[in-house]
């Protein structure tokens, strides 16, 4: 073993101890793979690790760019409000029994999620499922669940169905063999659909448990809280006190919200802030704490403004919940370094994130995307983050203005186009995909901005940093050493008859375990080598080992971290890590079996 094996087998085990152990984020980690592997490779001039001008050749890869070009025509899918077709499908079915609505319902989110990124659809599709939990009377921790899954099912199902796929069709055509037909992986895609929907609907009420949303954590009497504003007056005994010193929140039923001081808020907690004459007072009061503010001895009230300050009037707060969008610049900051209340003059009462609701330190958590965020605000305040761009509210669906709705039937059209100009080879899908793209904004479908927001920008790092440790695996000989061990591995438990077979279920599971715990594009970009390399060694046609990991790196059920819609599912149901295992194990086991069955069926070895 060389001392470059050893090296990139470092990197391999850095990488995948990363992506487990979260502390840096998983495209950071590809950014770093990719530095130290060009800079190991520059100094040490060895001639097995690839050079410069290979490693940066992973950027010419197809694949990242036909992702990009994908995720920008999902992007404007939902943006021209196509994906809400299935809104008004679903609504229809509330009256429908469990099982029926969770039958039809996986089928056509399966269908949607076929051939638009699976992320966008269980965005826009989250408050529909909650606002149609209640309508029938069920906890939507039964739907979420579900709600996932069914994206999964479909991206199994077409070669746009989801980045893994087209980026195991970009390796398999750049080591010569043909790519991926754009519905090959239907023959495995469409029996997993079918089983999975009948495992959800058979068993999904039993094993899907019964959470309650963010929402759950308040009282009653908190629900009903009520906004309003007041004024220390001149003279006041709270001048030059703060809130917890003077006891103004002692058992009145009141909150103070934010302190605003010559038309700025105040950072900070506002307890914690001395109050001057003249400080704008924000404060939540429960019913039973009206009455209480009305008496408080140096602050005025809109109904006795003895001081000829302007009038404010009282408004009814609500309790809304809200997830941290894709993409969002919020994400990754505190809610003081946001400013959060000024920005949105919304206050943040609780967060939700994998499976713990957390009330206490606020101020200094940083928010992620995923992150349930139950707060309380004004309407006026609500409705204007209806179609906001980093926080997608929960109770309410985002409705895309007239004109960017009429604009569906373009977007629609040039989707069907790339499919099928795809599917009838007259082009490379790349070709389809970037001319798609152009026409789209050149139609204003989606503006530039917009376009490029849409990029989930850290899977193409991800995929540039596995791709360029992949070529470095296969330029020195490690990914040839990983699949001699493997040949001889299941040699030596298998009969020779069977031994393909072995194989082909030894790279789904590596590839399903790596998925699991790290990114299923990462699982992609390091296997599919891997499995040409078997391949090669045995002499037999490689498609076979290739399909199983496409599906494997799709198929992740067991863990909310594995898929990114599990883990939005996850903070919004208020699930718990060990709900995904429960429900999602047997599905696993499920799609393993048929996939060791059909892929031998339909691509000899």
């Amino acid at each position: 073993m060389t001392w470059e094996i050893i090296f990139v087998f470092s990197l391999l085990c850095f990488a995948i101890v990363s992506f487990i152990w979260e502390r840096i984020s998983a495209d950071l980690t590809a950014i770093t793979v990719f530095g130290v592997l060009i800079f190991v490779s520059m100094i040490s001039g060895s001639t097995e690790l690839p050079t410069l001008e290979n490693i940066l050749g992973v950027f010419g890869n197809s694949a990242p760019l036909t992702i990009a070009g994908m995720f920008i025509v999902s992007g404007a899918l939902e943006r021209t409000g196509a994906i809400d077709l299935i809104t008004s499908y679903l609504r229809r079915l509330v009256k429908l029994p469990y099982k029926s609505f969770i039958f039809i319902m996986v089928i056509g989110v399966a269908a949607v999620s076929a051939f638009i990124n699976n992320t966008p659809v269980v965005i826009v599709l989250m408050p529909v499922i909650l606002t149609l939990s209640r309508e029938m009377g069920i906890a939507s921790s039964k739907l979420l669940i579900p709600l996932s899954y069914a994206s999964i099912f479909g991206g199994t199902c077409t070669l746009l169905g989801t980045s893994t796929n087209l980026l195991a069709s970009g390796i398999l055509r750049d080591s010569g063999h043909a790519p991926i037909g754009m519905f090959e992986l239907a023959a495995v895609g469409l029996p997993i659909l079918a089983f999975g929907a009948l495992y959800l609907v058979l068993f999904g009420n039993k094993l899907l448990p019964h959470r309650e949303t963010l929402t759950s954590i308040l009282s009653d009497e908190e629900r009903k809280e009520f906004m309003t504003e007041a004024f220390v007056r001149p003279g006041s005994d709270l001048n030059g006190q703060t809130a917890l010193d003077s006891g103004l929140l002692k058992g009145r039923g009141i909150r103070l919200l934010e302190i605003v001081r010559q038309g700025v808020a105040v950072p900070g907690d506002p307890r914690e802030t001395t109050f001057q004459t003249g400080d704008r007072l924000v404060m939540a009061c429960r019913p039973s704490g009206v009455a209480e503010a009305h008496s408080i001895k140096g602050i005025s009230l809109p109904d006795e403004l003895s001081e000829g300050l302007e009038t404010i009037a009282v408004d009814e707060g609500a309790i809304v919940e809200g997830v941290v969008a894709p993409h969002a610049s919020i994400a990754g900051k505190t809610l003081g370094e946001i400013n959060f209340r000024q920005r949105f003059r919304m206050v943040v009462v609780a967060v939700h994130r994998k499976g713990h609701n957390q009330r206490e330190r606020l101020a200094s958590l940083h928010l992620q995307e995923g992150d349930t965020l139950l707060m309380m605000g004004s309407t006026k305040a609500i409705n204007s983050l209806t179609n906001s761009d980093e926080i997608i509210l929960l109770d309410r669906p985002r409705l895309p203005a007239r004109s960017v709705r009429a604009k569906m039937p373009i977007a629609i059209t040039l989707t069907v186009s790339i499919v099928t100009l795809a599917t009838l080879n007259l082009v490379p899908i790349v070709a389809a995909v970037a001319l798609g793209v152009a026409i789209l904004m050149l139609t204003n479908c989606v503006k530039p901005k917009d376009a490029y927001a849409s990029v989930e920008w850290s899977i193409l790092m991800i995929i540039f940093g596995m791709l360029a440790l992949g070529q470095a695996m296969d330029s020195t000989g490690a990914s040839l050493l990983i699949a001699e061990n493997m040949i001889n591995l299941v040699k030596t438990i298998a009969p020779e008859h069977l031994q393909n077979v072995m194989m082909l279920a030894f790279i789904y599971i590596i590839t399903s375990t790596f998925t699991e715990f790290l990114s299923n594009n990462a699982a992609v970009a390091l296997m599919v080598p891997i499995a040409l390399g078997i391949a090669a060694t045995l002499g037999i046609d490689p498609r076979p080992f290739v399909v199983a990991s496409c599906i494997a790196a799709s198929a992740s059920f067991a863990t909310p971290i594995g898929y990114q819609t599990n883990t939005y599912v996850y903070g919004v149901g208020g699930y718990k890590f060990f709900d995904f295992t429960k429900v999602g194990l047997p599905l696993n086991i499920i799609c393993f079996i048929v996939t060791v069955t059909v892929v031998p069926m339909f691509w000899s070895f």
